[in-house]
């Protein structure tokens, strides 16, 4: 003779029994929600709470708060619920006026506001204030350097070297050539502390200088390939060297256009005198504080963050033998810098930076 309390059946349309198994096979459905839709099936089958749970390895009390959930509200009731908490403090006015003293005020003694000085002047806690930065991505702390280009030539240099990269000429190898001059050799005045678990590798503050070295480089914008090449200077005849490297690296029945900076070297005599021998060579100056148009400036910095800054050189010879392995390493596997914004918008992205700029000196004096 049973005793208890009856359970209540659940009965389930063709569509319902649909929804429920597709909990139970999708990849994405949160797991929570696939265990209850398993529950409610299993109790839709005919089986008890008790064996419903034996089988999902719950207790009898969970089976029955999702049959008895599922029952009142149907699937919805497998959702969870809000969760109650502690009522908002801050309202949208007071965030308003935190948000409005970050970008358009300074305290007093200080150039930028810190999450403690803003808690003192509004009145609310540092984490609040955190909290609110972050929402809306405001970093007092940080800054960031530019300049734009006075170049008058800016715009048709912008579209000729992005020209190229976009759309390079047939037969034709776009090299971008620059030198990476004085790279220190440089040693510290104790030994190096190697990482371990739990601590980051240190090293002393100051350094020993073992001289200096220049590097000269060539990347090929389709293939990501680098022809490099350490002077001890960086001078109109290094540069000339460095171009019959570059000769006797390409293949003879390309032409070749170069990619370069406005430094002097590129344009001295014995330069132009080696390229009117050259013909098959055509360059293309990047405009003037604008570095970034040239790719072999993020080949650079690949080579700094890897090799150079935490490198450890006792001597010229030593720094040049670390570059000259880098280099190799990379060409055993090399990938090109892949460009992807046209010239125009680079332009309009410039000019709306400008307009922006001159909206806001203009509002503020």
């Amino acid at each position: 003779m049973r005793t208890g309390r009856p359970v209540a059946k659940i009965e389930l349309s063709a569509e319902v029994t649909s929804i429920l198994e597709g909990y139970t096979r999708r990849g994405k459905t949160a797991q929570s929600l696939a265990l209850r839709a398993r529950i409610v099936l299993g109790c839709a089958s005919g089986l008890s709470n008790k064996a419903v749970a034996a089988r999902e390895r719950v207790t009898g009390q969970t089976v029955g708060k999702w049959r008895r959930r599922f029952l009142e509200r149907g699937i919805d009731g497998l959702l969870d619920e809000p969760r109650p908490g502690v009522p908002r403090k801050i309202d949208d006015a007071k965030v308003e006026s935190i948000i409005v003293q970050t970008l358009e005020s300074r305290p007093r003694g200080a150039t930028h506001w810190s999450t403690r000085s803003m808690a003192r002047h509004s009145g609310i806690s540092t984490s609040s204030v955190g909290r609110i930065w972050r929402a809306f991505g405001l970093q007092p702390h940080r800054v960031e350097t530019f300049k734009l280009s006075t170049d008058p030539l800016f715009v048709d240099k912008v579209r000729d070297i992005v020209g190229l990269y976009l759309d390079p000429p047939d037969r034709a190898l776009v090299l971008c050539v620059d030198e990476k001059s004085q790279i220190q050799a440089l040693d510290r005045t104790q030994p190096l502390l190697p990482m371990r678990p739990g601590q980051v590798e240190r090293r002393s503050h100051d350094y020993e200088r073992h001289g200096t070295t220049s590097l000269f480089a060539a990347l090929d914008i389709a293939t990501g390939h680098v022809i490099g090449r350490c002077y001890q200077r960086h001078r109109a005849v290094e540069f000339r060297k460095f171009l019959t490297e570059v000769e006797q690296a390409v293949p003879a029945d390309l032409d070749i256009h170069l990619v370069l900076d406005n430094y002097a070297t590129h344009k001295a005599p014995p330069v132009k005198a080696w390229l009117a021998r050259h013909p098959r060579y055509h360059l293309h100056f990047t405009p003037t504080s604008a570095s970034w148009l040239n790719q072999v400036e993020r080949w650079f910095a690949l080579l700094g963050d890897k090799q150079i800054k935490r490198g450890v050189h006792r001597s010229i010879h030593d720094l040049k033998a670390d570059i000259t392995t880098f280099i190799q390493v990379h060409n055993a596997d090399p990938k090109p810098f892949i460009w992807t914004k046209t010239a125009d918008a680079i332009l309009q992205t410039i000019a709306r930076y400008c307009s922006d700029t001159l909206a806001i000196h203009a509002t503020t004096y």
